[in-house]
């Protein structure tokens, strides 16, 4: 199996340079690349059928059987596989602690029209404005995958999808969710009017509803907002408003657990009887 590999012993390497450039947003735009870094995710992506631009190991994760699995995966996809030291490793890295196995993909977003194509009868969109922590967002697509949502829907002003920390916190659904990316308003609104969204968005609003008494069973988009601003203006005066109720002292919860929340009342109306 080493033969397959290519042996980089340069930190000049054109590979080493472009996994690092790939930590700046500006950079993965322009290259239209991304990294997924780690042996889980790896896993999830040689599964997937994502197009993988190449990969590189370091001498020492070589060693390990679970690695040798996706390496020979990845032969079988005919991906290119450079094989480093761990000093050359760590120059591409952007973990503090790399577990010496990274892909840089071709990053995938649908246009709104296509999302719609793909999606069922009853579509049900997580639909986010502004959310700007990576955490966050990787947490919600995590969830929106978990809850069998029909896609996620990012408006302009969110932070990149394709980041190192949103593609860990995604921790593998980002290989599985459909996904439109900067969405203008103009945009999102004419999607909604042509798909017939009944659109709701959390607000802590004294003409809200309880999450639990929307019906969420028919076309539906649920707005999710910035972390301190909550959901914009222009998208609340076209949503029904929904909050979450709560009994203790907190005036609110952070907006990736509201995302499960909000969901998972989804899914009972959906699929639990």
């Amino acid at each position: 199996m080493q033969e397959t590999w290519e042996r980089i012993t340069s930190e000049a390497n054109a590979k080493i340079k472009l996994a690092a450039r790939l930590q700046q947003r500006k950079q993965r735009a322009k290259m239209g690349l991304f990294v997924a870094e780690g042996v889980r995710l790896a896993e999830m992506a040689a599964a997937s059928n994502w197009q993988i631009s190449f990969a590189l190991v370091s001498e020492h994760a070589v060693q390990q059987p679970r690695v040798r699995k996706i390496l020979a995966q990845l032969k079988e996809k005919q991906v290119s596989v450079g094989c480093v030291s761990e000093a050359l490793y760590a120059k591409a890295s952007g973990t503090e602690h790399p577990q010496g196995l990274l892909l840089v993909l071709v990053r995938k977003t649908l246009t709104l029209d296509a999302l719609g194509r793909e999606a069922g009868a009853r579509p049900c969109y997580v639909v986010l404005d502004g959310v700007q922590d990576p955490g966050n967002l990787g947490t919600i697509l995590r969830t929106a995958d978990a809850a069998g949502m029909s896609g996620v829907i990012l408006l302009k002003g969110c932070t990149d999808a394709f980041s190192p920390k949103v593609v860990r916190a995604a921790m593998g659904s980002l290989f599985y969710l459909p996904l439109a990316a900067e969405v203008s308003r103009e945009d999102f609104f004419r999607f909604a009017g042509v798909e017939r969204l009944r659109l709701y968005a959390t607000a802590l609003d004294a003409a809200a509803e309880p999450h639990f008494a929307a019906d969420y069973t028919g076309a539906t988009g649920i707005v999710f907002g910035n972390e301190g601003n909550g959901v914009s203006r222009e998208l609340l005066d076209e949503s029904k408003k929904i909050y979450i109720p709560m009994f203790g002292r907190a005036e609110s919860l952070n907006v990736a657990v509201s995302s499960a929340v909000v969901l998972y009342e989804v899914v009972r109306q959906r699929h639990i009887h």
